[in-house]
C-alpha cells in the first residue's frame, strides 16, 4: 500500500477516533474542511508541517499518521 494510502486511511481513523469532525480537525490544526476531506480521500498529499499539525490538533503521536499496519502492507516484492 502507497504511503500516501496509508496516511489517509490513518488520518480517517484516528480523527474518527478523537471524536472529530473533518471541520473541527481543520479548526484546530488552522487548515481548510475541504483540505481534510482531499487527504483522506488521497487526492492531496500533505507536507511535514501539516502533518505535525494534525497530530498536535488530535494529540496523538505524529507516527500514528504514517505507521503501516500488517493488514495494509500487503504489496509483494520484486
Amino acid at each position: 500500500m502507497k504511503l500516501t494510502a496509508v496516511f489517509a486511511r490513518n488520518l480517517r481513523l484516528c480523527r474518527q477516533a478523537s471524536g472529530l469532525s473533518q471541520e473541527r480537525l481543520a479548526e484546530y490544526a488552522g487548515l481548510d474542511r475541504n483540505y481534510i476531506g482531499k487527504l483522506e480521500r488521497e487526492e492531496s498529499s500533505p507536507t511535514l508541517e501539516t502533518v505535525e499539525a494534525l497530530s498536535l490538533a488530535m494529540q496523538i503521536d505524529v507516527g500514528q499518521l504514517i505507521q503501516r499496519h500488517r493488514s495494509q502492507d500487503r504489496t509483494t516484492k520484486r
